[in-house]
């Protein structure tokens, strides 16, 4: 840290009235350049996104509770495993934290007023708004059954609304890039003085890393499905074979942006997560240095480890080999981070509040995940495990057990400095339970059925696998149960919660140095140092319930 580091901390900054009562009505929020109503706006359609997803899955889990045919065709069977897919990976999963907490937080924790390029800001979520849109309308125009990843042929030669559908994904990227571009040139330029890099909060270190990824991958992803459009719509030959083309040179293109992008996911939520460690075990984080630069390495291997996807496709050996060693190297600096939480967690003062359950379920679900990730890194067993549900519970497990589990943590831990208000930490604390018991429920057993040979994305299946289908079919119920507790318990504190102090948790990053929530402006002046994990200088507050600085020679 800095010499600056023997400065005391500063109290809680007052700069006005907050950022909800800056102005009335709607237009005063969809056209405000305030970054914190841009991130609720985003947090109010992305949960939206989320729910419309997770009502498609049951809808699809129910499909598959019996073999052949429960309710639905084959046919639509196939759009709606392909609806979830769209939905939950670009509506929701890779705009989440990013938009949402990474809107709302990063700013505050450099002490700034605003993002670099708040205009810019404000057209990311109208592109992410119009992309979504265009992406729901096209299920009114034949919704798409290819599958997510839109792999040719069969995206070149199906009738359903594939073109309308890689249009809306195509004009998403553009808001994922704006996004990425605005943190880089933010945290480049408008951090105070005193700040250096190593003074920066680890989750400043994951939001950094991931917009590199944004920058550099979305445009990769953006000329493929211009590519992909230009193919059905002009009879250009690129991926189809029958027109010439070569389908392999699709899924290479894909998953070059397709594989960085699931460390677009994951990334933040390792940020979310080494905030939350330190906070509520009250410690400072074992090993900054190596978190932080694990974060660059995770988004510089995720760049070198595409084929893993492909290593069924007919690829060289000796290709297979060098993506399996690099996909294994790939897991060393995610190991970094995952024992670096857990060696934070010792002889801390662990609190079992709301967020620090979430977060102690994403080490566990995020644990499962990374070490099944290795049967598939590992050529002998992925041949036989490819395409089958082992597959589809390890990305779950990364994604949702890993990316979502994180965020409703950040949810419930920013809640209150966003809202200004306290939630009931009952309900809280049986959502957490309820998900991390019902998620294992549903998800565990298709390791078992992925590993016996069941393909996925099959409408029909064997009798020896209608048990763990229905396993996995009531674990999604519960599921979607444990999520409506935690909406419900989050929006109800918009009406019955108390109200919150300014620093609830004894967190010692800036944005707990400003009211909650925080003014339209955050800061009245440059917030003078605070260390990011020494929690030395906080003392609880019996008269508001939150923590407050002290001055140095109190501490």
């Amino acid at each position: 840290m800095t010499e600056l580091a023997q400065k005391p901390t500063i109290a809680h900054d007052d700069a006005g009235p907050n950022y909800l009562k800056a102005g009335s009505g709607a237009l005063s929020w969809l056209f405000t350049l305030d970054h914190k109503r841009i991130g609720i706006m985003y947090m109010i359609g992305v949960s939206a996104s989320f729910f419309l997803g997770g009502i498609i899955a049951l809808l699809v889990r129910t499909e598959l509770l019996t073999p052949g045919k429960t309710f639905v065709e084959a046919d639509t069977y196939n759009q709606l495993f392909t609806l979830h897919g769209v939905i939950m990976v670009f509506l929701f999963i890779i705009p989440s934290i990013p938009a949402i907490l990474g809107n709302f937080v990063l700013p505050l924790m450099l002490g700034a007023k605003d993002v670099a390029f708040p205009r810019m800001n404000l057209a990311s979520f109208w592109f992410w708004l119009f992309g979504g849109v265009l992406a729901l309308a096209s299920m009114h125009m034949g919704a798409v059954d290819t599958g997510w990843t839109f792999y040719t042929p069969y995206s070149t030669t199906t009738n359903t609304s594939v073109t309308v559908t890689t249009l809306a994904a195509f004009i998403l990227g553009f808001s994922s890039i704006f996004t990425g571009l605005n943190f880089i040139v933010t945290i480049h330029k408008l951090r105070p003085k005193w700040m250096g890099w190593f003074d920066m909060p680890l989750f400043l270190w994951s939001i950094y890393a991931t917009a590199v990824i944004q920058i550099l991958a979305t445009p990769v992803l953006g000329i493929t499905l211009m590519l992909l459009i230009a193919e059905r719509t002009l009879g250009v030959g690129i991926f189809d074979p029958a027109m010439g083309g070569d389908p392999v040179l699709y899924q290479h293109f894909f998953w070059f942006y397709s594989h960085p992008a699931v460390y677009i996911m994951i990334l933040p939520a390792m940020g979310i997560i080494s905030e939350l460690i330190s906070v509520h075990s009250r410690k400072t984080i074992f090993g900054y240095t190596l978190i932080a630069y694990s974060s660059i390495a995770i988004a510089m291997f995720g760049f070198l480890v595409w084929g893993h996807h492909m290593f069924t496709s007919g690829q060289s050996g000796l290709m297979n080999m060098i993506f399996s060693a690099l996909t294994f190297t790939v897991s060393i600096p995610s190991a970094i981070k995952v024992f670096n939480w857990l060696a934070t967690m010792y002889k801390g003062e662990i609190r079992l509040n709301t967020p620090m359950l979430f977060a102690l379920g994403f080490i566990f679900l995020f644990g499962i995940g990374g070490l099944t990730g290795l049967f598939l890194g590992a050529l002998a067993t992925d041949i036989h495990l490819h395409d089958t549900y082992f597959v589809v519970s390890h990305f779950h497990y990364v994604m949702e057990g890993g990316t979502v589990m994180a965020f409703v943590a950040g949810m419930f831990h920013w809640w209150p400095k966003m809202t200004g208000r306290m939630y009931s930490e009952t309900w809280g604390r049986i959502s957490a339970l309820i998900i991390v018991v019902s998620f294992n429920l549903t998800f565990f057993p298709q390791f078992v059925m992925g590993s016996q040979g069941m393909p996925r994305r099959y409408y029909n299946y064997l009798e020896q696998f209608t048990g763990y289908h229905q396993m996995s079919t009531v674990g999604a119920y519960l599921l979607g149960l444990g999520f409506l507790i935690v909406a419900v318990t989050l929006v109800a504190s918009l009406f019955t919660g108390k109200r919150a102090p300014a620093n609830p948790w004894g967190g010692a990053t800036l944005e707990w140095a400003c009211a909650s929530p925080p003014p339209h402006h955050n800061f009245a002046k440059t917030p003078d140092y605070r260390a990011p994990y020494d929690f030395s200088a906080l003392r609880h507050d019996a008269e508001d319930g939150g923590y407050r600085s002290v001055p140095s020679e109190e501490v």
